[in-house]
């Protein structure tokens, strides 16, 4: 009897207003992708919702298919903490959940890739099968940056930019790496700016941002240190901030004026950091050239002084060569 209702539910359910309400208050849209909404909040989960979302993150199509009962039962837990999980997505219950989980599956099978990629690698697995599941795991995470990225954050963060006199770029680690291909990007149109992953210089660097300049801060689970004191000193002295990071409600997106989010598909030996840099790149690259169309003039002439040097450069090389 519990399963009819739970099926007939399932045909019919549709979100309230207060269910619009509480997705709000996830910080994520209504119309987001569940899976990268699970996968976004999975670090605020503690014990047993926590594992309610490894499980749904885990096997989705089964999730899609299984009554709350059965869900409970693979997850550990019981179908009343499945509903608290369901409630803490911004679902009004689990028919909705399932609906949504049933209706992304639908649109990977379309799309001709597959949710659930299967995140291990074996030492003894072919360079063939490794290669299809990084291309897999790439594919997903740029699919579901696409559907997590609010364009209208990038609209603002390009206006500042465009119009600031200084840019500074922090991230520490491979961050780092991401920020200085940025600092160059933006280099290369007449853009001023630097990156900086030590932290004494950049907080030095901080200190004498002002109105109108606009600092950029990069970490995957916006929870680095560094990152967070260098962005929390620009913004203090007036510089407009924006956030990379993969979560939406990390100490780096709260403190950020403008928040640009990424998501990330990890697999054995390539952690959620590390797979997070293409997705992180690939918005990075959006930004450059939404920067680039609003200095168009000054972006065109900018690329060809600096292509003409590098281009003299070369030149010179190859006839001392």
């Amino acid at each position: 009897m519990v399963d009819h209702e739970v099926d007939t539910a399932a045909r019919t359910a549709v979100v309230d207003a207060e269910a619009f309400d509480r997705r709000l208050a996830a910080g994520l849209s209504p119309s987001d992708s569940v899976l990268v909404r699970v996968r976004a909040r999975l670090p605020e989960f503690t014990g047993a919702l926590q594992r309610v979302a490894e499980q749904v993150l885990a096997d989705p199509a089964t999730a899609a298919r299984s009554t709350i009962v059965e869900l409970a039962e693979r997850s550990g837990t019981s179908p009343a903490t499945v509903t608290r999980f369901c409630r803490a997505m911004g679902f009004e219950g689990y028919a909705d959940l399932r609906l949504g989980i049933a209706a992304e599956t639908g649109r990977a099978r379309s799309a001709g890739w597959t949710v659930d990629i299967g995140r291990e690698i074996q030492p003894g697995d072919p360079l063939e099968r490794v290669l299809g599941q990084i291309m897999a795991a790439d594919t997903r995470a740029m699919h579901d940056t696409a559907t997590l990225l609010d364009l209208r954050e990038v609209e603002r963060a390009a206006e500042a930019v465009a119009a600031a006199s200084r840019v500074n770029i922090f991230g520490a680690s491979g961050s780092a790496l991401v920020g200085a291909e940025m600092q160059f990007s933006l280099h290369r149109i007449g853009v001023a700016a630097w990156s900086w992953h030590d932290v004494h210089e950049g907080l030095a660097s901080a200190a004498l941002l002002r109105d109108g300049d606009v600092a950029l801060g990069i970490s995957h689970t916006g929870e680095t240190r560094e990152t967070i004191e260098m962005l929390a000193e620009a913004g203090s002295h007036g510089a407009t901030t924006i956030a990379l990071t993969s979560f939406p409600r990390s100490p780096l997106a709260e403190l950020a004026d403008i928040v640009l989010l990424t998501a990330s598909q990890a697999t054995t030996f390539r952690p959620d950091a590390l797979s997070a840099r293409h997705p992180q790149l690939v918005v990075l690259d959006l930004l450059y050239i939404a920067v680039a169309q609003r200095t168009h003039d000054r972006a065109h002439s900018a690329f060809q002084r600096t292509a003409r040097a590098v281009g003299g450069h070369k030149a010179a090389k190859e006839v001392r060569g």
